[in-house]
């Protein structure tokens, strides 16, 4: 029987067993804001669900992560800075995250590539992670949409992680107004028998409300030690070029996301 408010700690190092693929009464879903290159715990908490909910109708948060990320230093001396995507919001601060647009695509392109190589040339995971980042740059030259790169950034590390879980747009699906019906909802259109809720979002939810309508609600969170300093805070990249693709991948696929991380090293979708 669904349970709500569960104090469930749905993490990479959970001990709990959980199926090796998604079946009917068993689909977990993740529901969040498209961001650029996200933090380690957004990935992980994506990884260990089998539908990620791209929350892209709510207004954008010029201090949030959606356009920008916070990247690590390899000398490991704690020094961080951002590398953000310049973007300007057509409907001032009532723009949503899918109407947001890149300034200058052109120039974003040049920063991005410069910025990262800078930060993570040293890395000796770096021609491989550059040769994934390729597809991403070159969307910068077809598109002006600051949350279709921000997607497809999230799926580049997703990607490399091995994920195969499906994306869906809450812009596509019927959802109530108000923070916690909205997510309840988001998570029956899509058929999720349970949902993963973040630290951030523990904050503001109403646990009753899933009970009621036969969602489990389970709390994620990640550890903050080894593969995992860091993670609330700086972009997966970060442990990504420290640690390897598959360091990661077997960290974020503990018990947590069995089922979830089929392989590694998947490429973008249209990637050759």
């Amino acid at each position: 029987m669904p349970t709500s408010g569960s104090s469930t700690l749905a993490s990479p190092t959970d001990s709990s067993d959980r199926p090796t693929a998604a079946g009917p009464g068993t689909v977990v879903c993740a529901i969040h804001q498209p961001n650029f290159l996200p933090r380690l715990s957004t990935l992980a908490k994506l990884c260990a669900a089998d539908v990620w909910v791209v929350l892209d109708d709510v207004q954008h948060a010029r201090r949030d992560y959606q356009h920008r990320a916070r990247l690590g230093s390899l000398r490991g001396d704690g020094a961080t800075r951002w590398l953000s995507l310049p973007t300007r919001l057509p409907n001032g601060r009532a723009t949503l995250i899918r109407d947001t647009r890149l300034i200058d695509p052109d120039r974003t392109r040049r920063r991005v590539e410069g910025i990262l190589r800078e930060q993570y040339r040293a890395s000796v995971f770096w021609p491989e992670f550059t040769d994934r980042l390729h597809p991403l740059l070159d969307l910068l030259d077809t598109t002006d949409r600051t949350a279709e790169i921000t997607e497809a950034s999230t799926l580049l590390l997703l990607h490399l992680l091995g994920w195969r879980g499906r994306v869906v747009h809450s812009s596509d699906l019927p959802a109530a107004a108000g923070r916690t019906g909205r997510l309840v909802d988001l998570c029956r259109a899509v058929g999720a028998a349970t949902y993963l809720c973040g630290t951030g979002g523990s904050r503001y939810i109403e646990p009753g409300r899933f009970s009621d309508s036969g969602v489990e609600l389970r709390r994620f969170a990640v550890p903050d030690t080894g593969v995992w300093t860091g993670a609330r805070s700086l972009s997966a990249v970060h442990a990504l070029l420290v640690h390897g693709p598959e360091v990661l991948a077997e960290a974020a696929a503990g018990p947590a996301g069995r089922g979830r991380l089929k392989g590694t090293g998947s490429q973008l979708p249209g990637q050759a």
